[in-house]
């Protein structure tokens, strides 16, 4: 925490982290974030990277089902994977091409790299975006896992003093 924002000193309660989800949808920096909180930058980058939610949306297509290699739109290769001799499909259009491709570079989204880290306030509609993997930061969902985490760090170990000494 910075010593020269003055805050509580506290942790961060539900309507905090509902205030973040609902800013970050709005595309508001970390910085301004933290001054209406009264917290450092770096406790709301923390809180985002810690309990963001993964998740996946990718609908592909008949002929592309998996393919995440950012080549995939201009590849002209043919059996990559040599397992059949004749194979005319394109390497773009078969899944096999990320294990198998020595050319294979996955498809990642600079905004995960870097602050936000995560989608919320994208100006990308989520079936437009073609990145598979994406983050999202829920305000709830974080504070139930913080809660947990803070139940199951303050409890004692679950074993009998038999399994103890044993």
């Amino acid at each position: 925490m910075s010593k020269y924002i003055p805050g509580n000193q506290k942790h961060l309660t539900l309507n905090d982290r509902i205030y973040i989800e609902n800013e970050l949808a709005k595309g508001t920096t970390f910085k301004d974030i933290a001054a209406f909180l009264c917290k450092d930058p770096t406790t709301i980058s923390k809180e985002v990277r810690a309990h963001r939610l993964s998740d996946w949306y990718h609908k592909g297509t008949f002929y592309n089902a998996k393919n995440f290699c950012i080549h995939r739109y201009h590849c002209q290769k043919t059996n990559a994977c040599g397992k059949i001799l004749l194979c005319g499909i394109k390497c773009a259009s078969c899944p096999t091409c990320n294990q198998t491709c020595k050319d294979f570079e996955k498809e990642r989204c600079k905004r995960l790299d870097k602050a936000p880290y995560v989608c919320n306030g994208c100006t990308k509609k989520i079936n437009h975006c073609t990145i598979a993997h994406k983050y999202y930061y829920n305000g709830r969902a974080a504070d139930r896992k913080y809660r947990e985490l803070l139940i199951s760090s303050r409890s004692g170990i679950n074993m009998t003093r038999h399994q103890l000494h044993q």
